[in-house]
């Protein structure tokens, strides 16, 4: 079997076999009509139970011909226009072409001697982006698996930072609709269940800067540590932006550590027209960037950047065998020294990649695009009767609900909308997302495809409208 190691002899036969794999994902995309087959679990769950992973087939072909059937055909495909669902972008190919070599050379970045030139090509890209967001000359990061990593980091940073020896008295403030992982990464660094202050947020469901000073005063006056407040640039469910500039202020006043979860908005240090919108983010002490968001890059490439690199010495560890004491004073630069992470793919690359081909200039007009997009895809929905729009979009999402002519009741009006989510994703024509506002069931596009149009839009919105209006008229004649 050593055929099938990578190596000098076996190059040729490398080239053959990805060359057949590249060749069906692009007959693939070529040729997808709809960002999903509709397909079930009940439906698919046979095919892979069926396959003896003891009895190989011992041919690519034939593997590849066997992947179509259990993956490929049936694969949720984010290049398609009418993808319209969670925040996962279509990829540039700069990157793709990345994934592509790191794979292959397959580094790991946790230290010098197992990646060199990888290690200072990420170097290089933290600080591209800490200069961007303005951290000064002493910033410093590292990349990550996703934003939930590198909040949990930041929060562990902000932690350790708090000098405190009674972590009960620790309390971390955030918007009422930032990411659940800010209520996660406190629950693991064993915080209590009370550590997370949810602080209200005002009708573009911005963080209201009156309530949070309010709440960092209770904590003050209570004989609590304010350990952290987490700003979001642009929360999962409706893009909004924190005031940052504010809330800077306000954790000054309070001695608190400011994080901004940028991992959506950071698309908008790219952005040619609207990088004003995270003005403030460069007094943050840390920053959460999602490069797999909104630079449209492949999962994963994200990082988690800080205003003192000092204080990623808070997730130091040194082993013997890998990273010792010595290597500090010998200037050999081991990422393993800032992350959580020991082995860890070269990510980076794929942004290197894209950076050193389309430019940042490229990426940013991408990303004004689809926020544009957001843009009419609001007043679209303000003009529909039909549809009750929540919020004008700050980044590129919009939340809205089906509100039928004749229907008054708010259970049933819920069950429609849940009803035509489903069914529009099991005829596989487009995928939305959903959420809830208020208790209500409501329905959510998140355009980060540049090549979405107005008519994708409308098109959707019909079909919505139309699976409701079926589960309403059936549900009548239920009723009668």
């Amino acid at each position: 079997m050593r055929s099938h190691l990578l190596n000098d002899t076996t190059a040729e036969s490398y080239r053959r076999s990805v060359t057949e794999g590249i060749e069906r994902v692009a007959a693939k995309l070529a040729t997808t009509t709809r960002p999903f087959t509709g397909i079930t679990v009940d439906a698919l769950t046979p095919h892979i139970d069926e396959i003896d992973l003891d009895k190989p087939l011992l041919d690519t072909a034939a593997v590849l011909d066997e992947l179509e059937d259990v993956y490929l055909r049936d694969a949720i495909y984010f290049h398609h226009p009418r993808y319209l669902a969670h925040l996962n972008c279509p990829v540039v190919i700069p990157a793709v072409l990345g994934e592509a070599i790191l794979s292959a050379v397959n580094s790991s970045l946790d230290t010098w001697d197992q990646s060199a030139g990888g290690t200072l090509i990420e170097r290089k890209l933290i600080d591209w982006t800490t200069a961007r967001i303005g951290l000064g000359e002493n910033a410093d990061g590292v990349f990550t698996s996703g934003g939930t990593q590198s909040n949990l980091q930041a929060l562990l940073l902000a932690r350790e930072e708090a000098k405190t020896d009674t972590t009960a008295e620790l309390r971390i403030f955030a918007s009422e609709v930032s990411h659940f992982s800010v209520k996660k990464s406190a629950k693991l660094l064993g915080l209590g269940q009370d550590s997370v202050v949810c602080v209200p947020v005002d009708h573009d469901k911005r963080m209201q800067t009156v309530a949070l000073a309010r709440e960092l005063e209770r904590c003050r006056r209570d004989g609590l540590v304010p350990m952290a407040v987490v700003a979001t640039a642009g929360t999962t469910d409706f893009g909004s932006i924190d005031p940052l500039p504010e809330i800077a202020e306000l954790c000054e006043q309070y001695g608190a550590w400011m994080h901004v979860d940028a991992a959506y908005g950071c698309g908008l240090l790219a952005s040619v027209k609207y990088r004003d919108r995270i003005d403030g983010i460069e007094r943050a002490d840390s920053v959460t960037v999602d490069y797999h968001k909104s630079f449209f890059q492949p999962v994963s490439s994200s990082a988690v950047l800080v205003r003192d690199s000092s204080t990623l010495r808070h997730a130091t560890y040194h082993a013997e065998y890998l990273n010792p004491r010595r290597m500090v004073q010998e200037r050999i630069p081991n990422q393993v020294d800032k992350s959580l992470q020991t082995t860890r793919r070269f990510d980076a690359l794929k942004l290197w990649m894209t950076l050193r081909v389309m430019g940042a200039d490229g990426i940013g007009q991408l990303f004004d695009e689809v926020c544009d997009l957001a843009v009419e895809g609001w007043k679209l929905l303000a003009a529909d009767p039909r549809f009750d729009v929540v919020v004008a979009p700050s980044l590129s999402t919009l939340v809205f609900r089906y509100i039928p002519a004749a229907v008054t009741d708010p259970a049933e009006i819920d069950r429609a909308n849940l009803y035509a989510r489903k069914a529009l994703f099991a005829s596989g024509d487009a995928v939305v997302a959903g959420t809830k506002v208020s208790g209500r069931h409501y329905l959510k596009f998140t355009l980060l495809n540049p090549e979405t149009t107005v008519e994708d839009m409308s098109i959707v919105l019909d079909l919505i409208a139309g699976h409701a209006e079926q589960y309403l008229g059936e549900s009548l004649e239920r009723a009668s």
